[in-house]
This record gives structure tokens, sequence and C-alpha cells, in this order.
């Protein structure tokens, strides 16, 4: 049983957030943004309902990179640890980075997505979930050749 509100932070402990119900999804983003950003082939990222996650402490210390195609990338002004990042054209607005949870969350990536991206250096794992070459909210079907 996970409690709540589930909290999370940087590396510094400057920024601090919390999580106050249950997180309904997460995925692993194979982008290679998210490679970058990471230093890893793929990202876990929680996403939680609408207005259930919030910043407790260090507001004044998060800082944000918006890509021009992309959703805005919050991290540690202080440590530069990579928190959250947030788009809201996505119905899942809000993708908390799971390494950055004090504790259990309660929940496991479900679905992969931007696997077409996918690090050479690091093959995907048969693990039976979606793989979705682009975005699990685009319309583009798992198995279409490009």
């Amino acid at each position: 049983m996970t409690d709540f509100p589930l909290t999370g932070g940087c590396n510094c402990g400057a920024v601090r957030f919390e999580v106050c119900a249950p997180i309904p999804i997460a995925s692993y983003w194979h982008c290679k943004r998210c490679q970058r950003r990471s230093g890893t082939a793929a990202s876990a990222n929680a996403h939680p309902a609408e207005g259930t996650f919030r910043i407790v402490d260090g507001e004044d210390k998060l800082r944000m990179w918006k890509p021009d195609d992309g959703g805005e990338k919050w991290f540690c002004g202080r440590c530069g640890s990579h928190l959250f990042g947030r788009n809201p054209a996505h119905p899942d607005a809000i993708g908390i980075r799971m390494g950055a949870f004090d504790g259990n969350p309660g929940t496991r990536p479900s679905v992969r997505q931007f696997v077409r991206y996918a690090a050479p250096c690091e093959p995907i794992p048969d693990d039976g979930l979606p793989r979705n070459p682009e975005s699990r909210h685009a319309r583009i079907p798992a198995d279409r050749d490009e």
C-alpha cells in the first residue's frame, strides 16, 4: 500500500514536490531528448492526474527549458536534477521522473513511447509492454513501417 502524499525532490533538497493521489499511468520515454537530458537509454515517467501534483518547496529554485517543438523541461537550478516535464497539449500534461520520488510511487511503466529513437546501445527488453514509435498520444500504429 502506498501512502499519500507521495513525496520527492532534487538531489540537493532545494526543490520538493508531492502527489496527493494514486498515479494512473507511467511510461518509458525513448526519445533522443530524454536520452540526452537523463544520460540513460530511456526515461521512466509517472503521469499524475490533473491537480494532484504540486511543488511544496523551492519553486524559486526551479528552472525551465522549452524546446520549440516540445513541452517544458523543469529542473533544479542549483543541482541540475531533472524533475518533471509539462506539456499542456497532452492529456497527461505532467511527467514526473520516477527516480525523483522518495519512495515507491505505487505504479510501474505500462507503455513505451518514442521507440523509433531508442538508443542502439541498450536494446528494448522483451517485456510485453506496448511500443509506440512516437508519442503514445499519436495516432500512428506501433507496427507501421516507415
